[in-house]
């Protein structure tokens, strides 16, 4: 595909096929060197652990475009390190640090003329993909590893962007208490496919879960992180050993404290305490922000700072961490690698 047929101004958050993606094996107890192809497809073994048991992990992160034409990436060791602890939850061989991120930078060189132009709010989307492969079929870690990186242009993943959209508590479960929540696995987001598709149908944006233990506090707004802004300007993010620690929420949480001088605090969030709230909100690399308008909880309706405009305080971190990402403002040491 040519980049002369993207539509910059309008891209949404869907597959687009670029050129080039890496692929790197571990085979016989240690890694392969890896490489650049242009074949989408994997091949593998019908029994691969990946196919019947879910042993596979995935991330995600973002490649921008600046104002002098170079390429940032936003915080891309935390990826790495995120993606070795789910490696970890899953018995599957950690992925040097330095592997990660220079196969994440030669996606990026080698795709380079899909990253988005500076100004058009889009940027190029990673998704590094860990899965377990090989002949088997007992339950056990796979006896081979396939690790690979593939990229696309995208725009907003909720449509409207920096707009208010309505979500719904969910009567399902994210994940379990011990379970699976804190490592971003497939099988967690597997088990939203449902609750999604029936938040989508009662036309909210998505599903908010709660905590799978007492179903009294927000844990996740569908696939992104929960924040609120109290009426005393305090800024508040849940804390569980079942959230994906979001390495855009960790940013936001500094961004907050330092930047804007707010007091920031990870803690519980009451869903039935939502009225301390002067504005809410989802992020996430995928989202970056999307401010929350209003919450269905069974049969009432909460609406934060409004259903049709942007809180202030929102707007303030929302421009300070897409600031960052594109070169604009001057970032917190070591956030920003250079491709």
């Amino acid at each position: 595909m040519s980049n002369n047929t993207i539509d910059w101004d309008n891209l949404g958050f869907s597959y687009i096929q670029t050129p080039y993606r890496f692929v790197a094996k571990h085979e016989n107890g240690m890694w392969q060197k890896g490489d650049l192809t242009d074949d989408p497809y994997l091949k593998i073994h019908e029994g691969s652990t990946a196919l019947h048991y879910g042993q596979q992990c995935f991330e995600g992160l973002k490649a921008y475009r600046t104002k002098d034409g170079s390429i940032n990436l936003f915080r891309p060791y935390e990826n790495a390190r995120r993606m070795n602890e789910s490696a970890r939850r899953l018995r599957m061989p950690e992925i040097p640090e330095e592997m990660f991120v220079e196969a994440v930078k030669a996606v990026v060189r080698a795709n380079e003329d899909f990253v988005p132009p500076y100004g058009k709010g889009a940027t190029l989307y990673l998704r590094p993909l860990y899965i377990g492969v090989g002949a088997n079929i007992g339950i056990k870690p796979a006896p081979e590893y396939i690790f690979t990186i593939f990229c696309m242009p995208v725009g907003p993943y909720f449509k409207g962007g920096l707009a208010p959209t309505n979500f719904i508590v969910s009567d399902y479960d994210r994940a379990a208490p011990m379970g699976t929540g804190a490592a971003k696995v497939g099988g967690n987001y597997a088990a939203s496919l449902l609750p999604g598709y029936e938040a989508h149908e009662r036309n909210f944006s998505d599903c908010i879960y709660l905590d799978p233990a007492t179903h009294t506090k927000i844990e996740e707004v569908g696939s992104a992180n929960f924040f609120g802004i109290t009426r005393d300007n305090k800024f508040v993010t849940p804390v569980s050993p079942s959230i994906l620690p979001s390495i855009t929420k960790y940013s936001l949480l500094h961004i907050a404290k330092e930047r804007l001088g707010m007091e920031a605090i990870e803690g519980d969030v009451y869903v039935n305490e939502l009225d301390q709230f002067a504005e809410a909100g989802a992020c996430g690399t995928a989202a970056v922000i999307s401010p929350i308008g209003g919450i269905q909880i069974e049969d009432d309706f909460h609406v934060f700072y409004s259903e049709t405009e942007v809180g202030p305080v929102t707007e303030k971190l929302y421009n300070e961490l897409v600031g960052i990402q594109f070169g604009d403002i001057e970032a917190p040491e070591g956030w920003i690698v250079k491709v």
